[in-house]
């Protein structure tokens, strides 16, 4: 079922349910580049489950207005926004790659409404301390937030135009992207299924530009707009320890300054493993209890 929720100052952000009506409340924050429609379990497996899921377009994504100048802590608000328009008190939040930064924040700004947080591959603050941020990271990632550093103009220019290729052919851009994956996640890759489903999230993502993209990728290079250390419920996190977009030593380091923190690092599993492990952590996120 999809929705769309109106913020106070008039932006509209574009939401889709999936599962149990009536099941316990999961948000499910979506990767860089990203849209609702990534990846997560069947509506089937999450009826069966119990699990109501709420995923939205961050804004600047697809059918979601752009924020400009928006921070990580930002979705907190987001997310509140769209509980209380839909009724939910306290629910899990999980969030994948670029999602898991801005599921860190539900977690550290809406202590009162999240139970628990999952955060999979995941980034940590570019200013975290004792952390080679960009070691292991590929050549494409490490691109973008140099642009970053040197204003918005210049990030906008170069993944506009990788926009514009991912819209023109995603499957192309989808088969390009497989390519160059360590093996672990080529495996994953070669499922028809996935491969259309995140052709399907990167069309409609990046439908109208590239906004989204640049936006996540400014906020992930400027200050959080929250303290790791202030956050007391339950987080775990996962992490593929071949991952080539966020280099695991980001999860480590996540896990040695969030209070409590449960780490999973996976052997011979990469980026996309985190698309084979979703659905155990979304259940375990559902326990709404504590």
């Amino acid at each position: 079922m999809a929705w769309t929720v109106c913020a106070r100052d008039g932006r509209r952000l574009s939401v889709e349910e999936r599962g149990d009506p009536k099941g316990r409340p999961v948000f499910l924050l979506h990767g860089t580049p990203g849209s609702r429609l990534g990846p997560a379990p069947r509506p089937s497996v999450l009826y069966r489950m119990g699990i109501r899921l709420i995923t939205f377009d961050r804004p600047g994504y697809g059918g979601s207005d752009r924020s400009l100048g928006r921070t990580v802590g930002a979705a907190a608000e987001d997310v509140r926004l769209i509980a209380d328009a839909l009724g939910i008190g306290r629910f899990g939040v999980v969030g994948r790659s670029g999602g898991a930064p801005h599921a860190l924040a539900c977690a550290a700004l809406l202590p009162e409404r999240t139970a628990r947080v999952g955060a999979l591959v995941g980034l940590a603050p570019q200013d975290a301390a004792d952390l080679d941020w960009f070691d292991g990271m590929t050549e494409a990632n490490v691109h973008a937030y140099v642009n970053a550093a040197a204003g918005r103009h210049r990030l906008t220019a170069t993944l506009g135009r990788r926009s514009l290729t991912i819209r023109a052919d995603p499957a192309a851009s989808v088969a390009e992207m497989r390519s160059g994956l360590p093996e672990s996640d080529r495996r994953i890759f070669a499922d028809a299924g996935i491969q259309a489903m995140l052709e399907r999230n990167f069309a409609e993502g990046l439908r109208s530009s590239a906004d989204g993209w640049v936006d996540d990728v400014m906020a992930f290079s400027t200050g959080w707009g929250f303290e790791l250390s202030g956050i007391d419920a339950p987080v775990f996190l996962w992490h593929g320890e071949e991952d080539i977009f966020a280099p695991v030593e980001h999860t480590r380091w996540l896990g040695r300054n969030i209070p409590g923190a449960r780490v999973e690092v996976e052997r011979g599993a990469a980026h996309f493993g985190a698309l084979r492990v979703m659905t155990r952590i979304i259940g375990w996120a559902a326990r709404l209890d504590g």
